[in-house]
This record gives C-alpha cells, sequence and structure tokens, in this order.
C-alpha cells in the first residue's frame, strides 16, 4: 500500500501532522479492530473514520442522524476530491438509486446514512451485495437512555456486528460520562473495541453563567459583545424561541427561530441561512445543532439550564470549531431547577430512570452554583483532573461569599411557621412583615417569623431561597401548587450545627466591550476581507457553505504570509492537493490585488 495515513492527512487534508490519538485510531481501525472514540467537538473526529476509509479496500458507511450534516461532510470530501454520497430522503428516487448502484459497484469510499434506513431490509440487502471497509456510529451517545439526545433506532445497531463480524466499527462521540461510556459499548456490543478518550477541554471556549434577573435584557448585553459573529441561543419551548428571535430581530440582529413545530421546509431554509452566511443568530430549541459543521460559530447562550452537563458540554461544544476564542454563556434561575424536576417527577420513566435524571440535575445545578473554576467542575464532571483555568467568569471575577446561616435559619423557619403549604412568594413576603390579604387570611402577621427579613429587600431573599432549593435544605411539592417544604438536611442548620455560606447576588455587569475574548489576528485585515469575499462568491456558485471551500484560519494565514507561488500556498494548512488544483490560482490572483 502506498498510501500512509500521514501521506493522506498531508495530501488530500492539507494538515502536517495528527493530533493527540488521531494516528493511533486510525491504526487501530486500519487493522481491522473496532474502537470507541471520545472526542471534543472539532477535536477532529471525522478524521480518524475518513482516513481509514480511504486506506481499507471498500466503502465506509458512516451513520449520522441528521440530513444536514451529511450533507455538508459529504460536500466538504467531494471537495478534497474523494468518492462520497449520502443517501437520505432529500433525494428522489432516480438519484437514490444511483447511489445505491455506486454503493453496490465500488465506485464510493464513504457513504451516509441516517439508523432509520441502514437498518431497513432492502439497505441491509445493499451491504450484502458491497464490500464495506468499515462502519462508523457517529453521535453514538445517541445509544444511551438515560442521555440527553436518546434516539431509539441507535439500539438496533448492534446487529451490525452481529452480521458482519469482520469489519471494524468506530463509536464515535463528543460527550459521554463514565455511565455512558459503558452503556455504549454493551448496546452496540463493542466489548473488544479499544477505548480512546482525548481531554474533554476546549480551552478556546470562555464559560460563563449568570443568574436570571433581566434574561432579555441580559442575552443582549451578551449578544452586543459579539455584534456580527454568529451564534446560537437556546430556549426551552417554541413559543420562546419565536419571541426570542423576534426580540433579537427588533434590536437590529440577523436573527432565526429553529423548532420542531415549524415546517421542514422552513427549517431547511433557516438552517442552510445559518451555514452559509456571515453574522446569523439561530435561536433553537435542542431540535437544532447536532452534528452542525460550522466552524466559525463564536458563541452558544442558554436562556434556560439544559437538562444534563453531558448536554450543556455538547450544546456549548458547538462553538469555536476552529480553535478561535468563543463564549458560552447561560442565564438561570430557580425556576429553571423547579421545572425540570418537575418535568423529571412527572415523567413516566421507571423509578431508576428518574433517580438518575435527578442526579444528572444536581450535578448541572452545581456547576452553575460553582463558587470555584467552571472549567475545573466541567472536566471533573468527565472524570478529568485539571487546574483552575483563568478564563472563566468565576476566575476572572471570583464570586464574593458570605455567611448565610442565619438568613438560612429565618428562611426555613418561615416556611416551618406557614406550615410548608405556600409557594416561593408567599413565604417572602412573610419575612418582609408585608400587609397582604393572603397573609391577614391566614394570620401569618401573628407568627413570630413576621417581619423578621425586613432588613433585606426580596431580591436577596429569592437568591438565598433559590441557593436553599438547590442545596437541598428546601425542596418543591409539585403536587401543591409549588409548596416549600424542609429536608432532613435542613435540621442541622435550624439547630445551628452547620454552617451555610451563599453567594451574593450579581451586581449588573456594565456595558462594554472588556469582556471580549483577546484574538491574536486582525479580522479587519483588508486582504482578509478580500479572501472571504472570493470564498463567498465561490461557496454560493458552488450551493456549499463558505467554509466547506476553505477555513478563516487557513484564510487568516494566507493573508499573513501573503504567498506569491501555488508552492508557497501549499505550505498553508487546509490546502490539500485537490484544493490547490481547484483555488490555487484564484488565490493566488485575490492577494496580488490585495
Amino acid at each position: 500500500m502506498s498510501d500512509t495515513p500521514l501521506s493522506l492527512l498531508n495530501r488530500v487534508f492539507g494538515y502536517p501532522a495528527f493530533r493527540g490519538e488521531q494516528a493511533a485510531i486510525v491504526d487501530t481501525l486500519v487493522a481491522g479492530d473496532d474502537a470507541l472514540v471520545l472526542m471534543p467537538t472539532g477535536g477532529g473526529k471525522s478524521l480518524c473514520f475518513q482516513i481509514p476509509a480511504l486506506l481499507r479496500e471498500g466503502c465506509a458507511v458512516v451513520v449520522s442522524p441528521l440530513i444536514a450534516l451529511m450533507q455538508d461532510q459529504v460536500a466538504a470530501l467531494q471537495e478534497l476530491g474523494i468518492a462520497a454520497a449520502f443517501l437520505n430522503s432529500s433525494l428522489d428516487g432516480a438519484a437514490a438509486m444511483q447511489v445505491e448502484r455506486d454503493f453496490v459497484s465500488g465506485q464510493l469510499k464513504l457513504l451516509y446514512v441516517a439508523p432509520e434506513r441502514l437498518l431497513t431490509p432492502r439497505f441491509q440487502s445493499l451491504l450484502e451485495q458491497a464490500h464495506v471497509a468499515l462502519f462508523a456510529i457517529d453521535e453514538a451517545h445517541c445509544v444511551s437512555q438515560w442521555g440527553h439526545d436518546f434516539r431509539p433506532e441507535y439500539l438496533g445497531l448492534s446487529a451490525l456486528h452481529e452480521r458482519f463480524p469482520e469489519v471494524p466499527r468506530i463509536a464515535l462521540t463528543a460527550t459521554a460520562d463514565t455511565a455512558t461510556r459503558a452503556e455504549i459499548l454493551t448496546r452496540l456490543d463493542l466489548g473488544a473495541a479499544r477505548v480512546f478518550v482525548a481531554s474533554f477541554d476546549r480551552p478556546n471556549i470562555r464559560y460563563r453563567i449568570s443568574e436570571k434577573t433581566e434574561p432579555r435584557r441580559q442575552l443582549l448585553d451578551f449578544l452586543r459583545e459579539h455584534a456580527g459573529e454568529a451564534g446560537i441561543v437556546y430556549c426551552s419551548t417554541r413559543k420562546k424561541v419565536e419571541e426570542t428571535a423576534d426580540a433579537l430581530k427588533q434590536a437590529g440582529f440577523t436573527a432565526l427561530p429553529y423548532h420542531g413545530g415549524m415546517d421542514n421546509d422552513t427549517r431547511r431554509r433557516h438552517q442552510e441561512k445559518f451555514l452559509r452566511e456571515d453574522g446569523v443568530v439561530m435561536v433553537a430549541t435542542l431540535a437544532f445543532g447536532m452534528g452542525i459543521d460550522k466552524p466559525d460559530v463564536r458563541f452558544v447562550a442558554h436562556l434556560d439550564l439544559p437538562r444534563s452537563v453531558e448536554g450543556y458540554y455538547q450544546e456549548t461544544g458547538r462553538a469555536g470549531r476552529d480553535g478561535e476564542p468563543a463564549e458560552a454563556w447561560m442565564a438561570w434561575g430557580l425556576q429553571d431547577v423547579v421545572t425540570q424536576r418537575r418535568f423529571i417527577d412527572e415523567g413516566e420513566a421507571e423509578d431508576s430512570h428518574k433517580r438518575i435524571g435527578h442526579a444528572k440535575l444536581d450535578a448541572l445545578v452545581g456547576l452553575c452554583e460553582a463558587a470555584s473554576c467552571r472549567r475545573v467542575a466541567l472536566l471533573s464532571y468527565f472524570g478529568e483532573a485539571s487546574q483552575a483555568c483563568g478564563n472563566c467568569d468565576v476566575c476572572l471575577n471570583p464570586p464574593t461569599l458570605w455567611d448565610g446561616t442565619e438568613a438560612a435559619q429565618k428562611l426555613l423557619s418561615a416556611v416551618y411557621r406557614t406550615g410548608q403549604r405556600f409557594g416561593a412568594g408567599h413565604v417572602i413576603d412573610v419575612l418582609l412583615g408585608k400587609a397582604t390579604e393572603k397573609i391577614d387570611r391566614f394570620g401569618h402577621n401573628q407568627l413570630s417569623v413576621f417581619g423578621i427579613g425586613a432588613s433585606q429587600t426580596d431580591k436577596v431573599w429569592r437568591a438565598v431561597l433559590r441557593q436553599l432549593v438547590v442545596r437541598g435544605l428546601l425542596e418543591v411539592d409539585h403536587t401543591a401548587y409549588g409548596a416549600l417544604k424542609l429536608t432532613v438536611a435542613a435540621k442541622p442548620v435550624l439547630k445551628g450545627e452547620e454552617t451555610v455560606m451563599l453567594r451574593a447576588i450579581e451586581a449588573r455587569a456594565a456595558r462594554s466591550k472588556k469582556t471580549r475574548l483577546a484574538v491574536d489576528h486582525n479580522d479587519e485585515d483588508p486582504l482578509f476581507l478580500s479572501l472571504r469575499a472570493w470564498r463567498r462568491e465561490t461557496a454560493n456558485e458552488k450551493g456549499v457553505p463558505a467554509y466547506v471551500i476553505l477555513h478563516d484560519a487557513t484564510l487568516r494565514e494566507i493573508a499573513a504570509r501573503r504567498p506569491a507561488t501555488l508552492a508557497e500556498l501549499g505550505e498553508i494548512s487546509g490546502l490539500g492537493t485537490k484544493k490547490l488544483e481547484a483555488y490555487g490560482e484564484a488565490v493566488l490572483a485575490v492577494v496580488a490585488e490585495g
């Protein structure tokens, strides 16, 4: 075999060297062995099966859950001169049959399919007729019934090993805790697979988590720091997606909604606009994002609490795939926690599933409440030790802690004295000594706790209450209209046996650009802007996203080095032989004019 993994990496993909364990993963598959790969978004997972696909005889079958992802990856491979195709519902009958013929006749090196199609009798018959080089199962965490993106059809993929025991398989995911890894190995029958776990750290992402005060205003403040940049804003409901997108449009942003209630054509158009144009903000539910290949997403914002640390990590990982500075911002509050817990409790899942759901939510809330480095807390969840990053909100602006023991005792006493029958608003009104009709009706103005918290504001008491719920000293009874109830953990605090340290309320951040991430390049360089304009025109002509032509990082290096010959241009990372042939002269012409 004349080609080696490294020579293909250089010649076809235009990269000088493998990163991390990529080379070992490639060697494992080329040798015919199975692998489970956990690698962060932007870490180069696709190369781990694309290069073995080129080195092994036959065609690699890639199981991918999203049509848009398949199409973008196939377009990128075709730009590199690789025979790749996809089979999905976007193809008409004639086009689909042509892809099937090319697959069976050995004309393809990579074929992307959805798990539902792969398991059909028709496709299973095609597999029997074709020469399969390997199976790549992307987004493998979808097989986990405890995970945030469970897809039942993934459970059937264990049949691949039963029917094709000699064909190597690689399962890939960007996020999985220890339990989810074990489940992937079991459910996909990968017991003998080599497991590769790369660092979960995404050092280019700055994590910022804020208490909800005025969420719409807080979001606008954050987005103004990223004016003109592409990003994603996640909301928990379809209605909130629509309202937020409208508000952002009125504020001058190019914003689009995306959720499962929209018709397929509108969703497709919005996704294409996000992928192919600069500076678009997608406001979406979790229906959007898995496998999105857009490398220059500069921020991901959450207006509501995700379901788990894995979900948060997966969603924030869609920012900064190109390795350039990016931000993950989230606003959260007590109501988020209450809502999530209600969803878990009222669901039809078994008690064991509910316990896992609560544990995952508690871990996420712990990350939100962290008084030390966010990155350390995040990586610790995945079993990875690290040092304080110096680049998250907690490291840059350490929170102020105060001894809230007395405040906690007052609030817990108020809950107890009012009979553990009332919600947050009424209990706080009692503490503040307010003269409300409800307080008068129940005689709570005669209680010893009435007015004992008048020295603090409503806002302070709500912050105290939220932290006591988060710490498990209070719980919200969903079956009793949100009534607060004491837990066993409250007893030692009430008796003065435990101290409660609380986070002080965040001061409103001043509107400034001081929080913007430092970058090492000048995106106002006229040559860089000219190269981007050329790339945009070229991409539009070909009907593909701009990054399929060349990444920003490659354009920046061209602008910085100003190559004058094809040989000099070929030394720049990201320009393989095929792209050099296709675009070399045009790029040099732009450089000469610039």
